[in-house]
């Protein structure tokens, strides 16, 4: 007769404001498998690249064990004064529905300060939507994942008279860019707030390619007016795979023009230049990310071509 098998060890959870380089892979490898099980990453890039780094100041990392493995992990990010904390999840495919989820949340309102907290959820019916809605929280954000095909027609750019079109020039925009991206996202704290160090760090991923990154120039006083990021994640010819798992994709990673530059036509302009440039990658399709109530772009980017695929959703309590 064969011993009776032990039973699970209760889960243990513990936080930490840095991680090592152990601990990091140790958490990218539960993001990856989740990713993997979901088609849909549990955390956005700006916390990724936060945890690829072992964290950053005001960031706290929440981690639940059972017998010494890695089941479940949370980012909490306490820099925002106004806005208040904010935080993503992920649990272990085959840990779910074990509780982790809801020992995770209870860490995290435990040390959000009053308990006031803001939970992502990516992917429009993610276990952390379930989760958010269980602990009492409300809708507070909708951001739509829009796609499109790169195969049907695209219409020529026609820029504003006056706008030379040209890459990015690290060194020599980063300033410039920094200031138009946070005049443009100025209700939009999560993208505006960039510093210095979240362009340079983005800069160095190895996504990146310039020949993809456009900025619009004022031809009368050389001033940066406007600009398309565009980025391609996955596999794809030429550049093997980046550990997503899919066909390659192109991104309209962000783009925004100055204010005074709204109206003429030049954000449309970026857009169907920055598509151009990502159907001569030889990619199929195009995505990106807009807040639902942002009609204007929505309107824009549906005449286009564009049409919703997924959601995410932050709740707030």
């Amino acid at each position: 007769m064969s011993a009776p098998s032990s039973p699970p060890s209760e889960p243990t959870i513990d936080s930490a404001d840095r991680l090592n380089v152990e601990e990091v892979a140790e958490a990218l490898s539960l993001v990856n498998a989740v990713t993997e099980a979901d088609d849909v990453s549990p955390l956005s890039e700006h916390v990724l690249l936060h945890l690829r780094h072992g964290g950053d100041d005001g960031d706290c990392h929440i981690r639940v064990r059972i017998d010494c493995q890695l089941v479940g992990y949370a980012h909490l990010d306490l820099t925002d004064p106004v806005a208040g904390p904010s935080a993503e999840l992920a649990v272990a495919p085959s840990f779910r529905r074990r509780g982790i989820g809801h020992l995770l949340v209870d860490k995290l309102t435990e040390l959000s300060p009053r308990g006031h907290l803001r939970l992502w959820a990516h992917g429009g019916h993610s276990d952390a939507a379930h989760l958010a809605r269980a602990h009492h929280f409300n809708q507070a954000r909708e951001l739509w994942q829009m796609r499109r095909s790169l195969f049907a027609n695209l219409p020529n750019a026609r820029f504003p008279e006056g706008i030379v079109l040209r890459t990015f020039e690290p060194g020599r925009d980063n300033d410039a860019w920094l200031a138009v991206n946070a005049e443009a996202f100025a209700d939009l704290p999560d993208q505006g707030n960039w510093q210095a160090d979240d362009l340079t760090n983005r800069l160095a991923e190895p996504w990146c390619d310039l020949n993809g990154f456009l900025v619009a120039e004022d031809a009368e006083d050389g001033r940066l007016v406007g600009f398309h990021w565009t980025k391609v994640h996955g596999a794809h010819p030429g550049n093997g795979t980046d550990g997503h798992g899919h066909e390659a994709i192109g991104e309209v990673y962000v783009i925004a023009v100055a204010n005074h530059w709204r109206g003429t036509g030049l954000g449309r302009a970026l857009l169907l230049a920055g598509l151009s440039h990502l159907r001569t990658r030889g990619l199929s399709a195009a995505m990106l990310y807009v807040d639902a109530v942002n009609s204007g772009a929505v309107a824009l980017y549906e005449s286009l071509g564009f049409a919703r695929w997924d959601t995410d959703i932050l709740f707030s309590r």
